[in-house]
């Protein structure tokens, strides 16, 4: 059918393209061209007639005359289509095409004249208006293809029929009477060629438009004729989509009934085209646990035709619970009124399924990240406890006067104790870094000062093995940078004391460098030593939880294998990262790279932020402190490092029991555990702040290391944070604050 279509349409362009002045001047060309010779009939039949009326020789010249006209006239008009392909300009083509039917005009004129000079009156008259005539009607003919043209001829024969008359009026070569009936039909004759020139333009004209109707209206038909095949054939291939299609396909009239289903729907419901035809779906399908809410929605979209998406639970026939995803879409006349409304209906009960065993999955998972995070706490919570006990014992301990014997043992208890609590908060770190949980807090800084407290904390292990621990600041370092330096020191702590750890002999530097990146600032640190190197394949091994370089590195240098990996993803949480190149039995060289902007010199006032390494006088003569401390062990080790300090130290071995002794005894300070029975810390310090009497400063002091905890307790009113294993020197630091803070209080 498109062949047709194409085909037509060629037709029709070509039929209007024959239209226009240019398609009319190749028609009237060529047209001339072909009927040349029926037009010498009439040139020979002249001759013929004045041959025998006039001369032979008259005849020949007159005939040759006519001829020599039609000749030239068709030879231009043969080049006619070739100078129009030439490009040669319509109008130069179309005056030259009315110049030679001029010529052939006047040739025809000329012939016409000397049979009127050299017959006589009565026949010459007749003969030249009956040959006129004819030359008139021949002109005529063409009028609709080139009207120039057939101007041109007319408008010769005009001047010759008049002149003709002009002639016979001067010279009186006919009387009055012969004269009358010459111009009465000259007059009939003037009037049939004006008619018969009307009729063939007004025939022509009426020729044109209805083959160009007949054209057009085949072509249409052939659209027509297409779209309906079309459209029967899109409407059986969407019949055998919605017959053979996985998914239901339901149509309802307008009151919501089913009119049609396919084969899908009986699959899924089990309902037969019989059964379900004249029902609603809901009649059919809903069942005890089908929303209304939804059903009711689904009928009014389905009754105001309407496009509707919903998921609802339906029944099949043998009672069968399935959820299904249906789609409607209303089906439009030409009005725009709904004709039915189509539905499409998924069974999702799969889906469902995976969905409720993914939400189960979720609330697992959370579960037990919450069974994790209080594990990690309550464990944090149960080692710190008598950590603190071992830790405060060897401090009190190292204060008495001991044998040497009993010196070496009491480091050896407070190392150990140490290296355990440094598993401990790496455990923690780690877990916190796991689970995105750990908060950033950036401070101007002086990471001159930063990278010093870090040496001087790890000179004593690099003095035992007799190495060099230097440092190199670079020229364009800022005195101060902006960042969490609380994990920059950690992060340094853990990289350089792990370079000191594995070096054996040589050297360990610190260089920094700093220098902005296109518009991003970057602190790089190189921390090289000369130890005893990583093996190519394990240099990326050794960020991973719980890796070291080889196996036996854990049993000859010790450590849990956290202490890079947390490195890494601290550095990778403030934009940076750190990487390694080592050569085994030379040495590593470890690359830190942090985005840290420069920062200006801060203000130098006191806050609760201030360096706690800052000396401060020690003066609590007359401070009452009240201690809430289920933990016998570490009531004691509080009592004993605060007996030197002139303290009233009263205890309490719960949190209801504080309540009472601060409502009681008006203590001043307050060291508070978190973790005590009958009531908690934070509640107990949520009670004392709704009480009347004097409001005391509470420090949190436990084994809850967490920076929920941290917040928990200051937003339960706490005034510090102190965890345990807590060393003495730090308690009496945070007790003298706050007791100082406490005085400058008004009353």
């Amino acid at each position: 059918m498109g062949h047709e279509i194409d085909r037509l349409s060629r037709q029709l362009a070509e039929f209007d393209a024959q239209q226009t002045p240019a398609g009319l001047l190749v028609r009237y060309a060529r047209g001339r061209v072909r009927r040349f010779a029926t037009r010498q009939i009439l040139t020979l039949s002249g001759g013929l007639s004045l041959g025998v009326l006039v001369s032979p020789l008259f005849g020949l010249f007159a005939g040759l005359l006519a001829l020599a006209g039609e000749t030239l006239d068709c030879l231009y008009l043969r080049r006619v289509p070739r100078l129009l392909n030439q490009g040669v300009h319509f109008r130069r083509v179309s005056g030259l095409a009315t110049l030679t039917a001029g010529l052939q005009a006047i040739t025809i004129s000329v012939c016409v004249w000397l049979a009127w000079a050299t017959g006589s009156s009565d026949s010459a008259m007749f003969f030249c208006l009956a040959y006129l005539s004819g030359a008139t009607v021949n002109a005529g003919i063409t009028i609709s293809f080139h009207r120039p043209s057939a101007l041109a001829r007319l408008g010769v024969f005009a001047t010759t029929f008049l002149a003709l008359f002009l002639d016979q009026l001067l010279h009186e070569r006919l009387d009055h009477d012969h004269l009358l009936y010459d111009a009465l039909g000259a007059v009939i004759m003037f009037y049939l060629v004006v008619v018969f020139l009307k009729f063939v333009i007004s025939g022509n004209h009426r020729m044109r438009q209805n083959s160009r109707d007949v054209l057009r209206q085949g072509l249409e038909l052939a659209r027509v004729n297409a779209s309906i095949r079309n459209q029967q054939a899109e409407l059986r291939r969407l019949a055998l989509v919605a017959q053979s299609a996985h998914d239901s396909v339901i149509m309802s009239d307008t009151a919501g009934q089913i009119i049609w289903v396919n084969d899908a729907f009986e699959r899924v419901t089990g309902y037969s085209p019989q059964e379900a035809i004249g029902k609603t779906p809901g009649e059919l399908l809903n069942g005890p646990d089908t929303s209304q809410d939804t059903s009711a929605e689904i009928a009014a979209a389905i009754a105001a035709g309407r496009s509707h998406r919903a998921e609802i639970v339906n029944y099949t026939k043998d009672g069968r619970r399935i959820w299904v995803e249906t789609n409607l879409a209303p089906v439009l006349d030409q009005d725009g009124q709904t004709e039915m409304v189509v539905a499409i209906e998924r069974d999702i009960t799969a889906m469902k399924t995976h969905q409720e065993e993914l939400g189960r999955a979720k609330r697992a998972a959370e579960e037990n990240e919450r069974a994790k995070s209080s594990f990690l706490a309550s464990m944090s919570h149960e080692i710190r406890t008598p950590m603190n006990g071992i830790i405060g014992t060897a401090d009190l301990l190292s204060e008495l006067p001991l044998p040497d014997d009993g010196k070496l043992y009491t480091q050896t208890i407070k190392r150990s104790a140490q290296a355990l609590l440094t598993i401990i908060n790496d455990i923690l770190d780690f877990s916190k870094l796991t689970a995105d949980k750990l908060t950033l807090s950036p401070v101007p800084f002086v990471v001159e000062d930063l990278v010093h407290e870090v040496l001087n904390l790890l000179r004593p292990q690099a003095d035992e093995k007799g190495l060099d621990l230097a440092a190199d600041f670079g020229t364009t370092l800022p005195e101060y940078l902006m960042g969490d330096d609380v994990r920059i020191r950690q992060i340094l702590t853990n990289v350089v004391g792990n370079a000191v750890k594995f070096t054996e002999a040589g050297r360990v530097e610190v260089r920094l460098d700093w220098a902005m990146n296109g518009q991003t600032p970057r602190l790089d640190i190189y921390i090289t030593d000369t130890g005893v190197g990583i093996p190519e394949d394990r240099i990326e091994k050794i960020f991973d939880q719980f890796e070291q370089a080889e196996c036996t590195t854990t049993r000859r240098f010790g450590g849990t294998g956290l202490g890079l990996a947390i490195s890494r993803k601290l550095a990778r949480n403030m934009d940076g990262d750190i990487t390694a190149t080592s050569t085994l039995g030379e040495g590593t060289c470890f690359h830190i790279t942090l985005k840290l902007a420069q920062a200006e010199n801060p203000a130098k006032t006191l806050s609760d932020a201030e360096d706690a390494t800052k000396p401060i006088e020690i003066n609590l003569e007359g401070a009452k402190v009240l201690l809430a401390e289920d933990n016998e062990t570490n009531r004691m080790l509080v009592g004993k490092f605060l007996n030197t300090t002139g303290v009233d130290l009263i205890t309490a071995v719960n949190g209801k029991q504080a309540v009472d002794m601060v409502d009681t005894h008006h203590p001043d300070i307050v060291l508070m555990d978190m973790s005590m029975p009958e009531m908690d810390g934070p509640d107990a310090t949520r009670a004392i702040r709704q009480l009347s009497a004097p409001q005391p400063r509470i420090i949190a002091l436990t084994a809850n290391a967490y920076e929920t905890d941290r917040k928990l307790c200051l937003s339960a009113g706490m005034d510090a944070f102190l965890t345990k294993p807590i060393r003495k020197q730090i308690l009496i630091r945070e007790i003298t604050r706050q007791f100082e803070k406490l005085k400058d209080m008004p009353i």
